[in-house]
Formats: C-alpha cells, sequence, structure tokens
C-alpha cells in the first residue's frame, strides 16, 4: 500500500475535487469515457449477434449470442490479469492504463468497420485485453491517492464509481439511438469516438498523478524477458491452434472462460499466498478475501445478466412504449446507471458521515448479495407473462434493487482490495476482485441456456435463492472474516 508520503497531499485546497484529491478528477474522467465505450457497444452486441441478417444483425441462435457476450464480459475481467502484471513487473500501473486506452479505441474500431463475425472476433478481442489493462490499473491508481487510514477512501471510490455510470448512462442511450436509427456499426463507432474522446482528456491530465502510481512494485529481472516472451507467444500459437481445430468454439466460450477464470483464481491466490515478500499480517489480509470473492462471485453471475437473459427478456416480454413510441433495447441498461449517479453520492456521504461506525466491508458484501438474490425473486409475479406483459416501471423498480446491491459490494470490493493488498502484488489484488467479476459474468454467459421464457420461475427463483444463502453465510462468517483482516475493516 501506499504510505502517506507518496498518496497526494489532501491538506491543499487547490488539490481538492469534491473533497477528495484533484488527481481523482483524471482518473474519474478516463474511467467514464472507458464505461461510455463499453457499455454502449455491449448494449448493442447482445442483439447485433442474434438479430437475423434482415434486422443487420447477424442471425445466431440466442442462447449462443449470450454464451458469447457472457464469455466476452468474463474475458475483459479475466484479462486483468496481463494488465496487472504488466503494471506490477514492467511498466507500472499509469503507463498501463494510457497503452490500454489505445488498444479500446483500436477495438471500437474494428467493430465499427470490419463487418461480418470477423469484426466481432478482432473487435472483442482487442477491447477486452484494453479494458482489462484499464481497469486494474485504473482502480490501482486510484488506490495510490490516499494513505491507508484515510478516512476518505471509501468515499473516493464511490466518486469514482459515479464517473463510471455517468458513462454506463450515456453509452447505451446513445448507441442504442444511433442503431435502432441508421445500423448496428454506427452505434459501435460511437463508441470508437467516445473512447478517443478520454484517452485525450487523459493525456492531459497524466502529469497530476503521485509518483506512486509510476511505479513497478515488482521489476522483471531483464534475465527473464526472454522466458516470458517466449511463454506469451506460446500462448498466442496454442490459442490459434485450439481455434482453428474447433476446440474452442462460439458455443462453448463461456465453459471455457469459466474453467480459465477458475484456474487464475487458484494459481492467483497460490502466488501470493506462496510469495516470500508477503509478511503474516498480510498473508492473513489475503485469506480474508477468499470468503469476500466467493460472495463477489454469486452476486456477479446474477448482476450481469443484465446483459444476457434480461437484454432478451426485454426484448420480447417488456411493454418498451414510451408516449406512443418504442424504446430501443439497449436502453434497459441505461436504468441501472441513473439509480448510480443518483445514489453513490448518498452512499459516499453515508460512509463518510459514519466513518469509522459504518459496517464492516464483509456486511456490506453479505447485505449487497443477498438482496441481489431478492432482486431475482421480484421477477416472479411477472413470470411466464406473454409479449409485452411485463411493465416498463416493473423493471425500473427491479433494476433499483440492483443498485442499492450494487453500491454495497461493487465500489467497496474495489476499496477491499487495495487495503487488503500485500505491497508487492498491490495491483494483481484488484486483479483478483476482478477475476471474481469475470467468472461470475461467464457464469451469466453460460446461465443462458437455462433460462427459458416459457417457464421462468423455477430459473429466477432457484439463482434468486442460492445468492440469498451466500450472503447470509458471509453474514454469519463475519467475525472470524474481520479477524484476518488484521485492522483493516
Amino acid at each position: 500500500m501506499p504510505s502517506p508520503e507518496s498518496a497526494t497531499d489532501s491538506s491543499s485546497p487547490q488539490k481538492q475535487f469534491l473533497g477528495q484529491p484533484r488527481a481523482l478528477a483524471h482518473l474519474f474522467g478516463v474511467e467514464m469515457w472507458e464505461r461510455f465505450s463499453f457499455y454502449g457497444m455491449q448494449g448493442i452486441l447482445l442483439i447485433y449477434l442474434y438479430f437475423s441478417v434482415t434486422k443487420g444483425g447477424l442471425g445466431l441462435d440466442e442462447a449462443v449470442a449470450g454464451g458469447i457476450v457472457g464469455a466476452y464480459g468474463g474475458s475483459v475481467y479475466l484479462s486483468t490479469i496481463l494488465g496487472a502484471w504488466l503494471a506490477d513487473r514492467l511498466f507500472g500501473s499509469e503507463r498501463v492504463l494510457f497503452g490500454s486506452a489505445i488498444v479500446i479505441v483500436a477495438g471500437h474500431l474494428a467493430l465499427a468497420l470490419i463487418p461480418g463475425i470477423a469484426g466481432v472476433a478482432v473487435g472483442l478481442v482487442l477491447v477486452a485485453l484494453g479494458s482489462g489493462g484499464l481497469k486494474a490499473n485504473a482502480t490501482a491508481v486510484v488506490g495510490t491517492l490516499y494513505s491507508e487510514d484515510d478516512t476518505r477512501r471509501d468515499a473516493g471510490f464511490s466518486l469514482f464509481y459515479l464517473g463510471i455510470n455517468l458513462g454506463s448512462f450515456f453509452g447505451p442511450l446513445l448507441t442504442g439511438l444511433l442503431q435502432k436509427s441508421v445500423g448496428f456499426h454506427w452505434g459501435f463507432g460511437l463508441a470508437a469516438v467516445g473512447m478517443t474522446a478520454g484517452l485525450i482528456q487523459y493525456s492531459f491530465g497524466r502529469k497530476e498523478l503521485p509518483a506512486a502510481a509510476h511505479e513497478v512494485p515488482n521489476p522483471l529481472p531483464r534475465s527473464r524477458y526472454p522466458l516470458f516472451g517466449g511463454i506469451a507467444v506460446g500462448a498466442i500459437v496454442v490459442i490459434a491452434v485450439l481455434v482453428l481445430t474447433g476446440v474452442i468454439r462460439a458455443d462453448n466460450l463461456a465453459g471455457i472462460v469459466i474453467l480459465c477464470a477458475l484456474g487464475a483464481t487458484v494459481a492467483y491466490f497460490a502466488v501470493i499466498l506462496a510469495s516470500r515478500h508477503v509478511n503474516a499480517t498480510e498473508r492473513s489480509r489475503v485469506w480474508a478475501f477468499v470468503p469476500l470473492f466467493i460472495t463477489s462471485v454469486a452476486f456477479w453471475s446474477l448482476y450481469q445478466q443484465q446483459f444476457t437473459v434480461l437484454t432478451v427478456y426485454s426484448d420480447k416480454r417488456l411493454d418498451r412504449s414510451i408516449f406512443g413510441l418504442e424504446m430501443p433495447v439497449s436502453w434497459v441498461q441505461s436504468i441501472n446507471p441513473v439509480f448510480i449517479i443518483i445514489f453513490s453520492g448518498v452512499f459516499a456521504a453515508l460512509w463518510t458521515r459514519l466513518g469509522t461506525r459504518q459496517p464492516s466491508t464483509p456486511v456490506k458484501f453479505a447485505l449487497g448479495t443477498a438482496l441481489m438474490g431478492g432482486a431475482f425473486l421480484l421477477f416472479l409475479p411477472f413470470a411466464n407473462g406473454g409479449e409485452g406483459s411485463t411493465p416498463l416501471l416493473a423493471i425500473v423498480g427491479i433494476l433499483f434493487v440492483f443498485t442499492v446491491a450494487e453500491l454495497l459490494l461493487s465500489p467497496i470490493g474495489l476499496s477491499a482490495a487495495t487495503k487488503l493488498a500485500p505491497a508487492r502484488f498491490k495491483t494483481q489484488m484488484v486483479a483478483l476482485f476482478f477475476l471474481s467479476i469475470s467468472l461470475g459474468t461467464a457464469i451469466s454467459g453460460w446461465l443462458v441456456q437455462f433460462y427459458d421464457p416459457a417457464n421462468e420461475v423455477p430459473y429466477f427463483t432457484v439463482l434468486g435463492l442460492i445468492a440469498i444463502a451466500v450472503g447470509v453465510g458471509l453474514f454469519v462468517s463475519v467475525k472470524p472474516v474481520l479477524k484476518l483482516m488484521k485492522g483493516v475493516s
């Protein structure tokens, strides 16, 4: 963790941004534009894959399309491992963040300009790699702005989360509008424009960041460069062979990402816990992160269905009429960010006001996951209805519950990852949190095959009750988890 000297000095008024270090504004901006492009593209991706060719889509089977979207989303968070490793061993978080933004722009341009499945393949690979590198490192750089005992940390991460959701709100609205009026590739093109704006904005603010953002915590010896270069080339060759031989296919992508994420999770925990550079206190804190990780997976496997099952539900079941006009499917994905924008400030103020009296991190995780399960149970009164049978107001209410659950877990998880991280693994610990999102997102895509619009009750009931059970399990384990956290709450 950064020492008080390495964090931004918050005592000078000119260095304030809404009561936080001024450098937070630059990270707020680049993440806002990255989320604009990410969610703008993702808002129309699933329907692009399964809409018929006559509607401008690719005509894929819905289950296959959902699996691709889940696998892609999981790959975004899985690639945070690569971004974190590059930051901790070679370049530092800030440089990887900047380079990743350039890769994201290239990915969105590929989706906009290359037709058919080739554009999807090239574009999604580039966006996944770039977004993974940016996400882990943007979060880690935010962590460098605060000393370990700065009580503003959770409030600062909540404001950072506000930037994320401003982009998440406008992205689906504008790309969906373009998709509906002039075509899918125009929507993908707008995502590219948005990310370009973020890249330009961030390039002017890089110098404001503290020195800790540029540090390489655990430099890789130059003698090992050839070894790791060979591993990288070998991995690319293996993936190419598996694709060409049909082992990796569109219909099994989600399952493959799940296996990769599980393997990476076990390996990551093992490497960190076994490292001779991790002392006893740090090792205990890493063990405390294990139940938080499991709870996070359960949460995201439901939450990320906004982009799989809920998209199909919105297309087929939801009454999307507003004043006689039918809104685009992607606009449903802007409902949650509206609530985040409204309530992230409320939660930030609440945690700041409560200070040391606020609920502990495990309690927030438990409440968020149980509430997420409850949100799935709220679908039951509308289950098995006909086309357009679910009122828009009902989805608004359900997504409000999604939002409260998210604010109890997601920004808190980012903050917890930076607080519990060993000094030598600070960026890679953030990547571990994103691995939980990767696993949950891939599971959300894999679960699409079990969603039956003609019999929705079992689906929503079983998943809702499982999430509630996981939340309750963590809640009753709060004391031993806090003991492992060694003074971090």
